[in-house]
């Protein structure tokens, strides 16, 4: 670029040349005075050098200008690598070049225009939190946000310090939240409790604070002072309602007696439920105490009712259970007493509610042993059934329905099996239970373990009884099967041409076979005594 300057300098000067020959001929031929032609000249001269002078005065302001800004872009550069901290995650700063004065401030203006940038984001952040910081605090304290004192920050914008403020923050949110949390576990349980009386909670939560109230779209003050405001009033709102169950509970527990000695219809009685909304009021417990007063009036008309419905009750039970009824004469003896008004209705309530309590109890330890019971009749009756079945010789024959009975056969079989170690356990549970009760666990007012005995020596005899006829069969199979062996000897030393042995063969064939179906129609067949087996192991 310097280079330039001498060439248009030269330029100039050739230029100017030319000029001033051109106006040196114009005067000559004009004829003008030299005293006007040296004027003319110095005017010219002048001229020059106060454009010449204006033009390095511009070029002197540029370069202070430039120079200033350098300088400030620098400054400004060094103050925002301190204030932001972390110059590793921020842009280099460029080495100070040896070019021209522009060219340097090129170098620098891009990074510090990035620094500027990084500065304003950075100051948001801050901002921004600053701002939920203030607001919370305030929340938390109770009072206005002109109140709570201001952070300064702007001569620290690093990470560190932008990290120790969102810090702070999330401390801070966390507090506000296990304040919102408490405020609305109170509020919830104040709105539960207040339902269940009868109050209106709006009302109860405004006297604490009125931006607690979610009409007011208020942010809730959620201070020291209002949670304990919450807690006084939801302990002094649970007083009333511990109050005021007791007092509905006793009148519920009178109230129960009642319905069941009059026999009320479900339908016809208050609710007991205390849970729902509107249970706990004034009025339910003032029409509670009306209902009291009205069934006492009518209590001793129903005694006699309620007598032979609990009657009825204790002898089903002992109905399912297969036990003992209680004496006749002992229940007569109460009906008495009833009618000449001698026993306290109380006492006789109590009186039958525990003879059906100790039938329940010794229904429940018969439980046990009632369902092996039930699967021993069970098996019994298959057992008859199964018994009947094999006397059948045409069990086996193909008829509509005979596949049933072989499947129930087979099933039956299987039950029957176990009947033996049925009643061996049936046994063992019974003289436990009669050792441990010391009394005879009686089935129907008969002893069960008489019942077991019985069937044991019942089902002993039929076995002995099986077995020898089984032993008889087995003696008349053994006698078919050598008169078949000595007629096969005969028919094969008998002198004969084949043809007439394979009809000898044949004709004993089927003399044998005729001779077998004899027999086993008289004494079964072999599938029948294999079925025997099965069932008589």
């Amino acid at each position: 670029m310097g280079s330039l300057i001498p060439n248009s300098i030269s330029m100039l000067d050739t230029s100017c040349g030319y000029l001033l020959e051109e106006l040196q001929i114009i005067w000559d031929e004009i004829g003008e005075d030299p005293y006007i032609r040296e004027k003319i000249l110095l005017d010219l001269e002048q001229d020059c050098l106060q454009v010449y002078r204006r033009k390095v005065d511009n070029a002197n302001i540029s370069r202070t200008k430039l120079h200033q800004e350098l300088a400030e872009s620098e400054a400004e550069f060094t103050h925002l690598l301190l204030i932001l901290g972390e110059r590793s995650l921020l842009p280099a700063r460029p080495e100070k070049m040896k070019g021209t004065l522009k060219e340097q401030l090129a170098s620098i203006t891009p990074a510090l225009h990035e620094m500027q940038l990084i500065k304003e984001e950075r100051l948001k952040q801050f901002q921004s939190i600053q701002a939920q910081i203030l607001k919370i605090s305030s929340e938390i304290a109770g009072r206005a946000e002109s109140n709570i004192p201001s952070m300064t920050y702007k001569n620290d914008l690093s990470i560190k310090k932008l990290e120790e403020y969102q810090n702070q923050l999330q401390r801070l949110l966390n507090d506000k939240n296990d304040r919102l949390e408490r405020v609305e576990k109170y509020t919830r349980r104040i709105q539960n409790i207040s339902a269940i009386m009868g109050l209106d909670s709006s009302i109860i939560i405004t006297k604490v604070h009125h931006t607690l109230n979610e009409v007011s779209g208020l942010s809730k003050n959620i201070s020291d002072d209002i949670l304990a405001k919450l807690d006084s009033t939801l302990l002094s709102l649970e007083e009333e309602k511990h109050a005021r169950l007791h007092k509905l509970n006793h009148l519920g527990k009178t109230l129960t007696n009642l319905w069941e000695l009059m026999n009320t219809p479900f339908e016809d009685r208050l609710s007991s439920e205390i849970s729902n909304p509107g249970s706990l009021t004034l009025e339910r417990i003032q029409k509670a105490e009306a209902e009291v007063k009205r069934l006492d009036q009518q209590k001793a008309s129903k005694m006699k009712d309620l007598f032979i419905k609990k009657k009825t009750e204790l002898k089903e039970i002992c109905k399912r259970s297969h036990m003992e009824i209680p004496s006749r004469s002992e229940i007569d003896n109460i009906v008495n007493l009833i009618n000449s008004g001698v026993i306290d209705h109380e006492d006789l309530l109590t009186s039958m509610d525990n003879q059906i309590a100790r039938a329940k109890e010794e229904a429940f330890s018969r439980q046990v042993i009632m369902e092996k019971v039930e699967k021993w009749m069970t098996a019994r009756e298959e057992e008859r059934w199964l018994e009947e079945y094999n006397r059948d010789d045409n069990r086996y024959s193909v008829k509509r329905g005979s596949h049933k009975n072989l499947r129930r056969a087979e099933l039956g079989r299987i039950m029957v099996n176990k009947i033996p170690s049925l009643v061996e356990s049936l046994i063992e549970k019974t003289k436990y239970w009669e050792e441990e009760r010391n009394e005879v666990f009686l089935y129907d007012e008969v002893p069960l373990l008489e019942m077991l005995e019985e069937y044991n020596l019942t089902r002993y005899e039929k076995e002995e009884e099986m077995q020898k006829k089984q032993r008889e069969k087995k003696n008349k199979l053994q006698i078919i099967r050598k008169v078949d062996g000595s007629s096969e000897q005969e028919s094969t030393l008998s002198p004969s041409n084949s043809g007439r042995r394979h009809s000898n063969i044949s004709l004993n064939g089927g003399l044998v076979r005729r001779f077998s179906m004899g027999i086993e129609k008289k004494f079964g067949s072999k599938n029948s005594i294999i079925s025997n087996k099965m069932v008589n192991p």
